[in-house]
């Protein structure tokens, strides 16, 4: 196939995308709260790429409307911390297990941002659940985190998809 022929097709395509996406906003739809119990944070010290904290995920639960489970230990949140601007880069890896046994593994990226109007995080979690399984799903959306009220000592992160 002629490359102009392929970048016609592709721009044809984005089109369609575009007049699609002015029709419909994307809403979103709660997935589950996350309650993750964490360890002492420790510090790597000040790296080229800024202060490098990471704090050990030892556990916890989760529960939404089509599932539950545990958060298995041994992931951690990896912070990457910029003091001068009260920027935090995180990315928490780590695994939850549904009550029916199913392993699901997350990573979940985003920012922390420190200003004069409060705090801003929000995070993009990614998951990998086993094809087939009743938690595909997971597999093929865009989510987004957010924290949500404290909870008896751990972190609650409230999660949507993205529709």
């Amino acid at each position: 196939m002629k490359t102009s022929k392929i970048i016609f097709l592709l721009l044809a395509f984005a089109l369609n995308i575009q007049a699609q996406e002015q029709q419909a906003q994307p809403t979103l739809e709660f997935v589950m709260e996350l309650r993750v119990k964490l360890d002492q944070p420790y510090s790597v010290g000040k790296t080229a790429r800024g202060q490098r904290n990471i704090i050990p995920i030892t556990g916890g639960t989760f529960e939404g409307p089509k599932f539950k489970g545990e958060i298995l230990s041994g992931g951690a949140d990896y912070q990457l911390t910029d003091e001068n601007t009260h920027r935090t880069e995180i990315e928490a890896i780590y695994s939850i297990r549904t009550d029916d046994g199913v392993n699901i593994h997350v990573r979940n990226a985003g920012l922390i941002l420190f200003n004069s109007n409060g705090a801003y995080f929000v995070t993009t979690p990614r998951f990998e659940a086993p094809q087939g399984s009743k938690y595909d799903f997971l597999n093929n959306a865009i989510f987004v985190c957010k924290p949500g009220p404290p909870a008896n000592g751990s972190l609650s992160l409230m999660i949507w998809m993205v529709k």
